[in-house]
């Protein structure tokens, strides 16, 4: 991964953060200024905090997993599908639909409907019902891309949730945190950096600061994805050992098996 420049990031306006009595103290650490009633965040901190984030969300799309995109504010919703539409992960940038974690099973459901009604499209089901029926049926499958097109491929909970805005997205924070499920996110002077597990702190309200952070990210994951697909290709392009060393207990066990799953 390359070195992430401070240089790059003044220039995108990462280190804007709120209006001081806006803020929240426990953003204390990484605020270096106050200026014209604006806090102003530390850098260097910023920049070691996405190298560390890059190498954990690396490892996480290495191993398979997916990592789920929430950003439903207007100025980054388009760089979020956009980002994470490149590197082939889900995203959320309409409403957050309730349960869309704690509640996986249902929203699976929805998904299915969605492929259940394509089906009868490509079958020709679709063309024997009547008018009202069509419509009704297209409305449906319209509503469901619009909230949940981009997740339709995800058949299980993501490895990782990356957030911009954690605020405006504490739905999607705590149903991660009732699942364990880690936090990455863009985080802003007026925000709570303790909710979340991997802090980038950072002006998560311009897009030019949305964009630069979000590529520097998913340039990690493509890094991590592209390992993967080499050990793949080194993993069946080699003979299988006949004499493989015994597997001694039960963990080495169920790792092995989940390796061959993989």
């Amino acid at each position: 991964m390359e070195k992430v420049e401070v240089k790059e990031l003044l220039e995108a306006g990462v280190h804007f953060g709120h209006l001081t009595r806006k803020w929240n103290p426990n953003m204390a650490p990484y605020i270096y200024m106050e200026r014209n009633g604006i806090h102003i965040i530390n850098l260097y901190k910023t920049a070691a905090k996405i190298e560390e984030t890059c190498a954990a969300l690396s490892k996480i799309a290495a191993s398979g997993k997916k990592i789920l995109f929430v950003a439903t504010k207007k100025q980054a919703k388009d760089i979020v599908a956009e980002k994470a539409g490149a590197v082939n992960q889900p995203y959320i940038t309409e409403r957050w639909p309730g349960g869309m974690l704690t509640n996986f099973v249902t929203i699976r459901k929805a998904v299915k409907k969605m492929s259940s009604i394509d089906r009868m499209k490509k079958d020709g089901t679709f063309n024997s019902l009547s008018k009202r029926e069509k419509l009704q049926i297209d409305r449906q499958r319209a509503k469901l891309e619009k909230n949940l097109g981009s997740i339709s491929d995800m058949t299980r909970l993501p490895g990782a949730l990356f957030v911009v805005d954690i605020m405006r997205e504490h739905i999607a924070i705590k149903e991660a945190q009732k699942l364990n499920i880690p936090i990455f996110a863009m985080v802003d002077t007026n925000s709570d950096p303790r909710q979340v597990d991997f802090v980038i702190p950072s002006n998560d309200d311009a897009s030019k600061s949305i964009n630069k952070v979000l590529s520097i990210v998913s340039s990690a994951i493509e890094d991590g994805l592209n390992e993967r697909k080499a050990e793949r290709a080194d993993k069946e392009g080699k003979p299988k050992k006949e004499n493989a060393k015994p597997i001694a207990n039960k963990t080495e066990a169920k790792v092995a098996v989940q390796e061959e799953e993989e």
